[in-house]
């Protein structure tokens, strides 16, 4: 089904989870070859929604990585809006800030040698982060958001978000104090500007 001219919402499905019951879309936006997926709940133009616009971390979502707090902030999202009853996780297949799996486990190899998540990019030639919310940003213009209250601890998503009028009060989520990902968390605070 054709929303716009770049969006494209590909599949609608139920989705029970354990923080309750959701829907869940996929999209595809201008040209991308993989869709993102948008999973939500009780969505009303009455109710401010919670909001997390979360880029994808296999290795994190899905294994459960402790290098970095994403699979946790990803879960107290869903259960957040879970419990608020309203809102939505837009899944960006933007792996490793945009970098890909492949180039992520070689920069993980980097780290392991000493250098950190945002030289370890560098030195691979790569961006420190080639992340776009365009698609987020289409997704909530889509759904005729106009405020939220968004999930987050990176000013670029707050930016994002403002620069097209959608008016976005931020909640920090706490990720993993585990000791294998303090110093992660140590770069994206000094270097990216991030509030963890």
């Amino acid at each position: 089904m054709t929303i716009t001219s770049e969006l494209h919402i590909t599949a609608v499905a139920a989705l029970p989870t354990r923080h309750g019951n959701f829907k869940i879309e996929s999209f595809r936006f201008r040209d991308m070859t993989e869709p993102h997926l948008a999973l939500s709940m009780g969505l009303d133009e009455n109710k401010i929604p919670v909001v997390r616009i979360h880029s994808e971390c296999i290795t994190g979502d899905v294994f459960g990585s402790l290098r970095c707090d994403c699979g946790d902030q990803l879960q107290d999202a869903i259960r957040q809006i879970g419990k608020a009853g309203t809102g939505l996780v837009i899944y960006l297949r933007q792996e490793g800030r945009g970098i890909g799996i492949e180039k992520k486990l070689q920069a993980y190899a980097l780290q392991e040698r000493g250098l950190d998540t945002v030289d370890a990019n560098l030195a691979l030639g790569l961006p420190i982060d080639s992340r776009s919310y365009d698609s987020a940003v289409t997704f909530l213009t889509y759904l005729k958001i106009r405020r939220c209250v968004l999930l987050t601890n990176n000013p670029d998503k707050v930016a994002a978000l403002r620069d097209h009028n959608i008016s976005v009060t931020r909640a920090p989520l706490i990720g993993s104090n585990h000791a294998t990902c303090r110093d992660y968390l140590a770069t994206k605070r000094i270097k990216l500007g991030h509030d963890c």
